[in-house]
């Protein structure tokens, strides 16, 4: 049986479209290229089984065809049931790599695919929010055995990583590579930044420009959703819990306020904490008529939605990835791409430049574990700064740039206490 037959997807016949998308991220991606360049040489996983979960578009899909090229057996499935794009699914399967995923499936059939991702017992995995990783050690432990470890893609799944970790409960090594500066510095902050606003813009045709933004949590993510809003023109209002990242965000020029204060003024909310019940039933209860919201978080968890509707007389969808919520009170909220990550579920995520040296990352990462399981051991471990350093060198030299290097004497003077 090919990967045609073996996969699960929504339209075959859609496969052209969805070469012409791989094709032209592949044309931006030129770290991950040369990395695809020794993999093809060096073949790192002749033999082995690769299970991706990861947001399923042409990003994606070309990491996974560098994955292969270095000798793997790759199944992919998707990380969010919105994000998933038929027609690079339909790609991939064609490619040789089986394929379990859709767009929008219902969450019992959603859970399912990942499930039979993880059934072709892969050795190593990339991650995403960690659902392989907590499927593996909760209902399907009985495919644990074999892996030999993988790499986490988000701020979310490494959290949940470092909770079974703490426990004593994690079973195979992870390379937490969210937390390498190749990730958080340019995917963190440039990519979400500018993946945000594409989603909202051509999602709801509206103006940015002086109207208020209120972005929730001023983390990486946060920092480039608010360096983009204020690029656009808006009024930016910064609600935090962390004292130290507070102070940040007042000295780079934004208003901080408690999230009681910032519902009553805000026209945009955009929530990127990572966590749940950051806007709930006492912010709907002030928010202006009008107010959208929109999460950039991995869970549609961040916007409570149940209390939305529990305080709505009805609800309806006035665009695609636009759902109206009127209030009994007759105001209207206006929630996009329900909750979920709407840089991907309405949008087509973080651009190709960016996600080439996450992905780069990944490919390096998973090199890395499968070299060095054994003696890595059954934790979460970081990204080696040589390989980070290796991704930006590469990037560097694809841009024509060229920078400085010590001389022996410098090297020196930085290491001896006694050199003055």
């Amino acid at each position: 049986m090919n990967a045609v037959e073996r996969s699960i997807v929504a339209d075959q016949s859609l496969a052209p479209e969805g070469h012409l998308k791989i094709d032209w991220v592949k044309a931006h991606m030129p770290v991950l290229n040369r990395i695809r360049e020794q993999f093809e040489k060096e073949q790192p996983f002749r033999g082995l089984k690769v299970a991706i979960s990861l947001h399923l578009e042409a990003k994606t899909a070309y990491l996974a065809k560098v994955v292969q090229a270095g000798g793997a057996e790759v199944t992919i499935t998707g990380s969010n049931p919105l994000s998933t794009q038929d027609d690079v699914c339909a790609a991939l399967a064609e490619d040789g790599i089986t394929v379990f995923a859709k767009y929008n499936p219902d969450p019992k059939e959603y859970k399912e695919l990942m499930i039979k991702t993880l059934e072709t017992k892969p050795d190593l995995i990339i991650d995403d929010g960690g659902d392989l990783v907590t499927i593996l050690h909760s209902e399907r432990r009985d495919l644990l055995a074999g892996v030999r470890g993988g790499a986490e893609e988000t701020t979310t799944g490494i959290l949940r990583l470092k909770a079974l970790d703490k426990e004593g409960r994690l079973e195979f090594p992870m390379v937490a590579v969210n937390d390498a500066f190749c990730k958080y510095l340019f995917d963190n902050r440039y990519g979400t930044g500018q993946s945000v606003f594409d989603g909202i813009n051509r999602t709801t045709n509206l103006v940015v420009a002086g109207k208020t933004v209120v972005v929730v949590g001023y983390g990486w993510c946060g920092k480039g959703v608010a360096m983009r809003a204020k690029g656009l023109g808006a009024q930016v209002v910064v609600t935090e819990i962390d004292a130290i990242k507070a102070v940040e965000a007042y000295m780079d020029g934004f208003t901080v306020l408690p999230m009681s204060e910032a519902a009553k003024i805000g026209d945009y909310f955009v929530t990127v904490t990572g966590n749940r019940d950051v806007i709930r039933g006492e912010h709907f209860e002030v928010m202006k008529d009008g107010a959208i919201l929109s999460n950039a978080g991995h869970f549609d968890v961040e916007v409570n939605k149940p209390e939305l509707a529990a305080q709505s007389s009805s609800v309806r969808t006035v665009r695609r990835n636009i759902e109206e919520y009127q209030l009994k009170d007759g105001r209207k909220i206006y929630l996009l791409a329900e909750g979920r990550l709407v840089n991907l579920a309405a949008g087509d995520g973080h651009p190709a430049e960016i996600m080439d040296m996450t992905f780069a990352l990944q490919a390096l990462s998973l090199k890395y574990v499968n070299d060095r399981y054994e003696e890595i051991g059954k934790t979460v471990v970081n990204v080696p700064y040589e390989l980070d350093e290796q991704v930006a060198r590469y990037k560097l030299e694809s841009l024509g740039i060229s920078i400085d290097r010590l001389s022996d004497e410098q090297k020196a003077y930085l290491q001896s206490w006694q050199e003055h």
